[in-house]
């Protein structure tokens, strides 16, 4: 799970998440300079080349988070490792192309399309006529029946994730011919496109024993360029070979073995060769681009020899300088071990100069919840100045900038710059203004430098013990951070590291994703919710600049609760809570910025809203209208009692926006959809609670002679096409002579 944070988006639809690759179509029309969907800010960085310039044969290994626990992408506990052996594996109907929009898949689909609306949608679909299982049996009507059947959310025997779309249809069958699926809907449904990708066989689908069990471990009949040859959970890795029964262009690799590799331990892996391919952090990134530039000089390692004559030169002079002997001889031994880890780090750095970053921008954004159930965040008025006080702008820059990745906010809920249903509708909320947040946290009754009243010391607690801020907060650094990030703090700096930026200071390391990130200063700022003397005594007068004094009401100040993960990647999440953090104390607000554990983020504290503000990501899909739904609709109460929120952790949502949602899913008209999905952005938007940030950034080390393989944007990869140059195309570093389509950032 990747906590700037895909995974809950990804169970209903994982597919979705990773609908990326290089897929070269032409530009849709309607898209010119007029079309507020604009371009994708970056393109696919793949090293593309062409076929004949790649070798046939060769092992791809490719690091990925887990070894699945399922390979039936439709079941709850599916992931992105799922969703990736699905693509290279069985037929998709439709594919992400490099705009974020979906289009026909060739080896499949000879055509479809909506030949009847009145009385009923149907839709006909005309397959490849040489597209066939792995066992030689056509692809058909009956596997598009099981599918269906299975799905439709009908037989509660099938343990199913996701049935949208599925429970729309009414009957399947066949049509004219065994290559003709004829499929009914009873009721319309605008994005028919998203339905049978992936598309699995009917031996999967046609029992609850057989979706539920049969397709776990193993697919014993696929029909992509790729087949399961075996899931190894002791070596944690899945091993996919060639498909000597594919139709389509053959796949130039021999296998694909998808290995799971901690993101930690990714640059140990690339440098040891047992890896070819991975997504990384920007740390490791600036790593690989270090070791690729050209050196100066050359200074060998040091052998044993001089490492002895060191060593005691070294205590030598320990002894002659007044220290002891066991503590000269704890010196040397701590020199040696600095030493080997020096000699370890040039050795990695020097294999790493075989690697190249490969960098875009993910089809997903990090953005900032807001809990709008309880507390202060349930006044809409709050929500908003919240959002207000935000520069998103300054957010953005500060994560991908440093990347020399392009740094716009990104100015809609439900989609991502050149995806048909963009556009920036960030104006519904207003521009930053902290003139107008403090204005709105005033209509809401908070107070500028109003009265406090003190809070009760816990009497168990030792009687020294201060208010927060003090020493005791101090001591607990590493769990809890406040939002204090005074620009005046002693150092002058203002309490946040810049991503890429190496100030000497050790402010760790991150990785590329949302959820995987970099760099943090968020321990810089000081501990415990508030700076200290910030909650003043009841009846204290405002003090000189009252504009930025913290707001209070009902004798409390306004201090929300910021919850952030603590594993590996959260190190950006860190450094945009500080940030976000340093804009809300300018207009009064205070934040409690704490870390729970990776595992029970989502679970313990998102899911269940044990929270005011939290930072995690959602994937932009090509059909907005389906898989946005849940995301944003209105929780309603269960007939349990409970509140039934689906994915909807913000908890806050609207009667017309679900409206407008339902309107775009049963609309045909593709220009009426997307007018619907951008009114339904506006109004999530003006209801603030959630604000999109940035796109997540996408950074990728491959070999420097693997083509079209890397940082695959919006498209979906062609998994065929992937494979290591010949000597002959290779340029003088080992990398394509020159690069081709999707090469670009």
């Amino acid at each position: 799970m990747s906590h700037d944070g895909i995974a809950p988006r990804a169970v209903l639809r994982s597919v979705a998440f990773l609908t990326a690759g290089m897929l070269t179509v032409p530009v849709l029309a309607g898209c010119g300079s007029e079309d507020p969907a604009g371009e994708p800010l970056a393109g696919a960085d793949t090293a593309g080349a062409d076929r004949s310039d790649i070798a046939d044969g060769g092992t791809l290994r490719w690091a990925v988070d887990t070894v699945p626990d399922t390979l039936n992408t439709f079941q709850a506990d599916a992931d992105t490792t799922t969703a990736r052996i699905a693509e290279a594996v069985l037929p998709s109907m439709y594919r992400t192309d490099e705009r974020g929009r979906a289009v026909r898949n060739a080896d499949y689909l000879a055509s479809a399309e909506v030949v009847d609306t009145e009385p009923k949608q149907v839709v006909v679909y005309r397959l490849a006529q040489q597209a066939v299982w792995s066992d030689g049996r056509e692809i058909g009507a009956a596997d598009f029946a099981a599918q269906w059947r299975a799905l439709s959310g009908k037989d509660t025997a099938y343990w199913t994730a996701r049935n949208a779309g599925y429970d729309r249809i009414e009957k399947v069958e066949r049509g004219k011919n065994d290559l003709e699926v004829k499929v009914t809907f009873g009721r319309p449904y605008g994005d028919w496109k998203s339905l049978f990708s992936p598309l699995y066989p009917k031996e999967v689908m046609g029992t609850p024993d057989s979706f539920n069990d049969g397709a776990r471990k193993k697919l014993k009949v696929t029909a992509g360029p790729f087949t399961v040859d075996k899931v190894d959970t002791k070596e944690d890795e899945v091993v996919l070979a060639r498909n000597p029964r594919w139709w389509g262009d053959p796949a130039k690799l021999q296998k694909i073995v998808l290995r799971a590799v901690p993101h930690d331990k990714r640059v140990s892996a690339l440098s040891d060769g047992t890896l070819d391919l991975a997504e990384i952090d920007p740390e490791a990134a600036r790593r690989i681009t270090v070791a690729a530039l050209p050196q100066e000089g050359n200074t060998p390692l040091m052998g044993p020899e001089a490492d002895r004559s060191a060593a005691d030169a070294l205590r030598s002079w320990a002894v002659a300088n007044g220290s002891d002997e066991d503590a000269a001889d704890e010196e040397v031994s701590a020199r040696k071990k600095l030493r080997k880890k020096a000699e370890k780090y040039a050795r990695q750095q020097k294999a790493l100069g075989g690697f190249e970053v490969r960098k875009s921008l993910e089809p997903a954004y990090t953005q900032l919840a807001l809990n709008g159930a309880e507390g202060p965040l349930s006044d809409e008025r709050v929500r908003r100045a919240v959002a207000r006080a935000l520069d998103r702008e300054d957010i953005a820059g500060t994560v991908l900038k440093p990347l020399g990745l392009p740094a716009e906010p990104v100015g809609s809920h439900l989609a991502l710059s050149g995806q048909a249903a963009y556009a920036d509708s960030s104006g519904a909320l207003g521009k930053p203004d902290a003139k107008e947040a403090r204005a709105l946290l005033s209509d809401a009754g908070w107070v500028p430098g109003g009265p406090v009243e003190e809070e009760k010391k816990d009497t168990k607690k030792d009687e020294g013990e201060e208010a927060a801020g003090s020493e005791a907060d101090k001591e607990g650094k590493e769990d809890t951070k406040g939002s204090g990030g005074s620009e005046d703090s002693d150092d002058g700096d203002d309490g946040t590291y810049i991503v890429g930026e190496d100030d000497g200071k050790n402010h760790g390391t991150g990785d590329g994703k949302a959820p995987h990130d970099s760099g943090t200063g968020t321990g810089q700022l000081k501990q415990g919710g508030a700076p200290a003397g910030a909650y003043a005594p009841k009846g204290t007068a405002a003090p000189a600049r009252a504009d930025t004094a913290p707001v209070a009401k009902d004798g409390k100040a306004l201090v929300l609760r910021f919850v952030l993960p603590s594993g590996p990647g959260s190190k950006t999440l860190e450094t945009v809570a500080g940030r976000i953090a340093a804009m809300l104390e300018k207009i009064g607000i205070r934040t409690d910025i704490s870390t729970v554990d990776d595992d029970s983020y989502f679970k313990d504290h998102i899911a269940s809203g044990d929270f005011d503000l939290a930072l995690y990501s959602w994937p932009a899909t090509a059909f907005p209208a389906t898989d946005a739904r849940p995301v944003y609709s209105k929780p309603v109460p269960a007939a349990d009692g409970s509140l039934n929120v689906e994915q909807n952790w913000t908890r806050v949502g609207t009667d017309q926006v679900d409206q407008l949602f339902d309107q775009a899913i049963a609309t045909l008209d593709d220009s009426e959809r997307r007018d619907l999905i951008r009114k339904a952005d506006s109004r999530i938007w003006a209801a603030a609670g959630s604000i999109p940030l940035y796109q997540r950034p996408q950074l990728v080390a491959a070999r420097k002679n693997l083509a079209n393989a890397g940082a695959f944007g919006f498209a979906t990869p062609v998994y065929e096409d992937m494979g290591f140059l010949k000597k002959s195309a290779q340029g003088p570093e080992g990398s394509p002579a020159s690069k081709k389509g999707g090469s670009g950032s």
